[in-house]
């Protein structure tokens, strides 16, 4: 048998990702062959990094040629510039979760990040999103990547949080011919005073892995509110009882993990992968391990 396909996921930290089990999964499932690893990048080389990765096929050592990667914190912001090609929801984010390489090098950039959140919200959280409030708490790389696709699936307004509320409103200027165009009302604020009674909540700030606490007041929930931290595991759980002590549906990030590992994955392989069997089993194993 041939060397199978290489793929990993690059960050800083990465060991703790459960990429690697992901999409094994899919693997599995779709009788795929591929070996996808962890990489640890040093902050100031992410491009040698990614570089060496690709370079690194080995078939007499039984390493096949590398043909993608998935990026995490904190190099999101770095990933476009390295592509021959970037997609249209990328170039919007200013921010990329996932490249593709064939024989001649970095072919893609691409950002399934918030595709996967706008599936695990209707899909596996069943909650849609045509009309909806949503408090978007955060600007950098992982908001950037949500924000396009929330507002193409119809909800009538996104307020965007930010500390540094100049950062808010860069993102936001930057989506409103987007949001203009699908009917959907933009706005940048602090974190103080971002308004009242959302339909959805989404934190995508630091505030999870720092353990700084929530960042903005309980105001913003009302009673059947869906509060989703995109972390995940111990990180979201200060967030998850936040919310349900305030009368909100809590939910952590793990959803969209795997919805957005399916979106490479798809891109990588050409087949989408079932995620919901996939999730079933990630909860298990992480609740298992803690």
């Amino acid at each position: 048998m041939t060397a199978p396909d290489r793929y990993a996921v690059l960050g800083h930290p990465v060991a703790h990702s459960q990429s690697p089990w992901i999409h094994a999964e899919f693997a599995r499932q779709t009788g795929q062959h591929i070996n996808y690893g962890r990489i640890e990048s040093p902050l100031d080389d992410f491009e040698a990094t990614v570089r060496q990765f690709i370079a690194s096929a080995s078939p007499a050592a039984g390493l096949g040629p590398a043909r993608g990667c998935n990026i995490t914190v904190p190099f999101k912001f770095q990933v476009a510039p390295l592509a021959r090609r970037v997609t249209e929801r990328a170039q919007l984010a200013q921010a990329a979760n996932v490249l593709c390489f064939d024989d001649t090098g970095i072919t893609l950039a691409d950002n399934t990040d918030g595709t996967g959140l706008v599936r695990d919200l209707t899909t596996h959280a069943g909650r849609q999103l045509a009309g909806q409030r949503v408090l978007l708490i955060g600007a950098g790389g992982a908001a950037a990547g949500v924000l396009g696709p929330l507002i193409e699936a119809g909800c009538r307004a996104i307020t965007v949080a930010n500390r540094t509320v100049a950062k808010a409103q860069a993102l936001v200027d930057r989506h409103t011919p987007l949001a203009s165009a699908c009917g959907c009302a933009l706005a940048a604020t602090g974190l103080d005073h971002p308004g009242e009674g959302f339909d959805i909540v989404l934190n995508s700030s630091a505030s999870s892995l720092a353990g700084t606490g929530v960042p903005v007041p309980a105001a913003v929930l009302r009673p059947g509110s869906l509060a989703v931290d995109l972390m995940y595991g111990a990180a979201a759980q200060p967030f998850i009882d936040w919310a349900q002590a305030h009368g909100a549906t809590g939910r952590d990030g793990l959803g969209m993990l795997v919805e957005q590992a399916a979106g490479a994955f798809a891109l990588w392989r050409g087949v989408m992968p079932d995620t919901a069997p996939v999730l079933a089993a990630l909860r298990q194993r992480l609740q298992a391990k803690s």
